[in-house]
């Protein structure tokens, strides 16, 4: 039976290992259920190692992902850079490989799968791993894991705290690796309600108030999303799929109804699916169709798109497609209407835009951040941000991409208003967390201005430098932000308050904290040699290539941003104040938080490149490239 497991051939390990990645924290979450209400020591120590076994699992998921692109990558031509190992190409693969007529056995190290869930709907139990998710994953891993060691002190109904953050962390992760918007969709509603719950029952005196428009507002986004998931089910994949798989639907097709003859069985199959892969071509096809440069579109031979595409050809059918009946059959559909492409890309954006959050949608933040406790306000910033940049990265932009390309300055506009807006408010707040988040709304202004810098196959190295810089900066300040929020809880827990201006010569009584906290402040700040920097300077490299409107008021806002947090630093640590100078130093637990995070947030900014772009960039660049060809 052993043997069996370990053989590849029989048996797809890498169901085992993403299965476990995302539902490892649900586990233990139900295992809580077994301690007796009075050992509370031991539930603490059980949820530690239910995250600190997920953050192991990600980062085995680490070596096999780096694996994987160096076992096909081309040095000669990229460093660990091939069209084959993009989760595009092995998504291919292992649709061809299901549907052969004698399916092969599934590949075990290709860290994809694919299982049907609800077959009478076409939802399948899809995951799977490239550069883009898997830094989010192991963002979310790490600070989960620094969470849960900052809730420590947590005495209220402990129990049903460490659940909820279990099962919130499974939620996030599941909606990180899923391929099926269905999927992605019930795990992206998984987290609605913890987060509801964690804010609602123990946070702050306002707790109800900030609970409640916290769900109104992501229920808003949320039926948004639903809506253009619905819509895109309803798109007829037929002509990007395989013929094997046309084949079998005809079947199925006349079977039902016997009175067909095969020709007119396989003329009236119509395929439907949730992959968000597969969707993507469709949306790529219609922008050439409705850009009048459906000449380019061809017909795959079956190899990565990227190792058989000549400067202008553009292969998105299946193999085997009649080329002529196919764009028929595209511009037949209301999917290659303008009026579709601009819904649909709205409905996503707004929908993502909610937990990014983009002004005005924002709103909701400074209270949810005021009102949580410090490990929630930790997730909040740090994970639940990320969200809203990954599902615009993700979906929003490959689904719909002419609507994305015409409307790109007025994302890049949306991104720098927030950005100014974020720091010119953070600027005037006394209380401490909701001056982080301001802050917050500021720096993942970024995101949305490195993502809305499009390029065309001529300049696509810039956006290129845009995307990398957008996917750096939600890791840089998932770091910083969790880290930061930290900061306050462990001076809120001494001083009982978070009023800057009554702060005050911390840095005397608590010069360790005060260290730490320097580096994090300087870190957001974007000072060069910090994690801070290095996201931010490509998203303004990308946005001067892309509008020099846009990346001027971004990158005069850096002088708000240093002006605001060293401000809050001067008030907070620097001076002379009796009522600060018996505050007793980091303990143990405060340290073990705040020490690898300082540290994280060095070497990110001394050896990014090492540490993420190495194993990052090469799906960035294939997602750029896939939709910079587009655009002549």
């Amino acid at each position: 039976m052993l043997e069996l497991f370990m053989n590849p051939a029989e048996r797809e390990l890498d169901l085992v290992q993403l299965t476990l990645l995302v539902f490892l924290p649900a586990i233990f979450a139900a295992l809580l259920l077994l301690i007796p209400s009075k050992w509370k020591r031991a539930m603490r120590w059980v949820a530690l190692f239910g995250t600190a076994f997920t953050l192991s699992v990600g980062l085995c998921t680490l070596v096999d992902y780096f694996r994987l692109l160096d076992s096909r990558s081309d040095r000669s031509v990229r460093t660990l850079y091939h069209p084959a190992s993009q989760l595009e190409a092995r998504s291919d693969e292992a649709l061809a490989a299901a549907s052969a007529p004698v399916p092969r056995p599934f590949l075990s190290d290709d860290l994809l799968i694919r299982r049907a869930w609800i077959s009478r709907f076409d939802v399948d139990y899809a995951l799977a791993v490239d550069g883009i998710n898997l830094t989010l994953v192991l963002l979310t891993a790490l600070v989960t894991f620094f969470a849960v060691i900052a809730s420590w002190t947590i005495e209220k109904n402990l129990r049903g705290y460490l659940m909820l953050l279990l099962a919130l962390e499974s939620g996030v992760l599941g909606a990180f690796l899923s391929t099926d918007l269905f999927l992605f969709y019930v795990f992206y509603e998984i987290m609605l309600l913890p987060m509801y719950f964690l804010i609602g029952l123990w946070g702050g005196g306002r707790r109800k108030y900030a609970a409640i428009k916290f769900v109104i507002y992501t229920l808003l986004g949320s039926v948004g999303i639903l809506a253009a998931i619905i819509a895109l089910y309803s798109v007829d994949v037929r002509d990007f799929v395989p013929k094997d798989v046309v084949a079998s639907k005809a079947r199925e097709l006349k079977r039902e109804r016997p009175t067909l003859t095969d020709a007119e069985a396989l003329a009236q199959v119509e395929v439907h699916t949730f992959d968000f892969v597969m969707l993507g071509k469709v949306g790529r096809a219609v922008m050439l169709v409705l850009s009048n440069q459906e000449d380019r579109l061809t017909v795959r031979d079956g190899k990565p798109l990227a190792a058989t595409t000549t400067s202008k050809a553009v292969p998105l059918f299946a193999p085997g497609v009649d080329r002529d009946a196919a764009i028929a059959r595209l511009k037949s559909q209301r999917v290659c209407t303008k009026g579709f492409q601009y819904a649909i890309f709205a409905l996503l954006f707004v929908g993502f835009a909610v937990k990014v959050p983009i002004v005005p949608l924002h709103s909701w933040l400074p209270d949810a951040h005021v009102e949580a406790p410090t490990p929630i306000s930790m997730i909040l910033a740090g994970v639940l941000l990320k969200l809203g940049g990954y599902g615009i990265l993700r979906f929003a932009f490959p689904l719909c991409p002419w609507a994305a390309n015409e409307l790109s300055f007025v994302v890049g506009l949306l991104g720098a208003i927030g950005i100014v807006y974020g720091a010119i408010v953070a600027m005037g707040q006394t209380d401490f967390k909701k001056m982080l988040a301001y802050s917050s709304v500021s720096h993942m202004g970024y995101v949305i201005l490195g993502l809305a810098s499009w390029g065309n196959s001529a300049n696509a190295n810039y956006w290129e430098w845009g995307v990398n810089g957008a996917l750096f900066q939600m890791l840089a300040h998932g770091i910083t932000a969790s880290a930061l929020f930290f900061v306050v809880g462990v001076v809120y827990d001494r001083a009982h308050h978070r009023e800057l201006d009554r702060f005050g010569g911390i840095m005397e009584p608590m010069p360790v904290y005060s260290g730490l906290s320097a580096i994090l402040f300087f870190a957001s700040m974007g000072l060069p040699g910090l994690c801070g920097f290095v996201g931010e300077f490509q998203v303004m490299v990308a946005a001067w290539n892309f509008s020099p409107w846009l990346a001027i008021p971004a990158i005069l806002t850096t002088i708000l941003t240093a002006a605001y947090l060293l401000w809050a630093f001067q008030r907070v640590f620097l001076g002379v104040n009796p009522h600060t100078k018996d505050f007793p130093e980091l303990n143990t637990r405060e340290a073990t938080v705040l020490i690898p995070l300082a540290i994280i947030s060095i070497a990110l900014g001394i050896v990014p490149g090492l540490l993420v772009f190495q194993w990052a960039e090469p799906s960035a660049a294939a997602w750029v490239e896939s939709l910079s060809r587009l655009k002549l």
